[in-house]
């Protein structure tokens, strides 16, 4: 690996004016993307800014019908949290399934959505749960925030300091994981809310997408049964040596039911 300057800012104010006086800059939270693309020299940034000391970004809190999760709060501590899991089984439930122990102990909830893996875990449940995400200049509607492949709203220099979820009704995540990364083949997120029902898709196309389908039919009927009675239809789905976009269609609906069932347990 080549030399770059390391900085640890305490405020996040501090951290994006750094940032923004070098837009050769990256910030660095888990680092569970950054550093591998690092190493193989396909990001070259000349100094990392870790996030990961800001105090106001490392915090969980429940206000209300909002659960608040700050930018760099790990995985491992959502999957812990007493409050999470009380309020929002499914998300906790989803946090304690992503990678494997070392990824969720590093890894950072802001840090996977800046990124936008198409397979990872959290974008599906930000989008089912109509999430906003918090920046240190504004509030992004979940439904605007993911644009494609690796792709977000987010300007260059602009920091996720949390995620504010709403409570639902019932909400869980089912995922067809791939065995060797852990990253899912498909994964559907389920939530069931007062204003109707939202599915969310990760791992299945080039980037996290809802349900339309699904959402009407389980709008009317919240089971199982509704669930695996719809049709997804292949085109635009991921084609490749791991699933063919015809089994990724016809994992969709059965990873809703999936998803049901588990929401139905907590």
């Amino acid at each position: 690996m080549y030399t770059f300057d390391y900085q640890r800012p305490e405020q996040a104010d501090a951290a994006v004016k750094t940032l923004t006086a070098n837009g050769e800059a990256k910030y660095l939270a888990g680092g569970q993307s950054l550093l591998p693309t690092m190493r193989l020299r396909l990001a070259q940034p000349s100094a990392l800014i870790d996030v990961t000391r800001i105090a106001s970004m490392k915090a969980i809190s429940v206000s209300g019908d909002t659960v608040t999760i700050g930018g760099a709060v790990c995985h491992a501590q959502v999957a812990a949290s007493a409050d999470v899991k009380k309020a929002l089984p499914g998300l906790a439930d989803l946090a304690g399934r992503i990678g494997d122990r070392q990824v969720r102990e590093r890894g950072t909830i802001g840090g996977s959505l800046a990124n936008d893996d198409p397979a990872a875990c959290y974008p599906s449940a930000v989008l089912a749960l109509n999430a906003t995400v918090v920046t240190d200049r504004r509030r992004i509607a979940a439904d605007d925030f993911f644009l494609g492949m690796y792709e977000t709203a987010l300007e260059p220099d602009e920091l996720i300091t949390a995620v504010e979820f709403t409570l639902a009704e019932r909400a869980a995540y089912e995922k067809f994981r791939n065995p060797a990364s852990h990253f899912a083949l498909v994964g559907v997120f389920v939530a069931r809310r007062a204003d109707g029902v939202r599915v969310a898709v990760t791992g299945a196309a080039p980037s996290v997408f809802r349900a339309k389908e699904l959402e009407a039919a389980l709008s009317k009927d919240f089971s199982v049964a509704s669930a695996r009675s719809v049709t997804i239809s292949p085109g635009g789905l991921n084609d490749d040596m791991h699933a063919s976009a015809a089994y990724r269609a016809h994992l969709i609906p059965v990873l809703a039911g999936r998803a049901i069932e588990r929401a139905n347990a907590f």
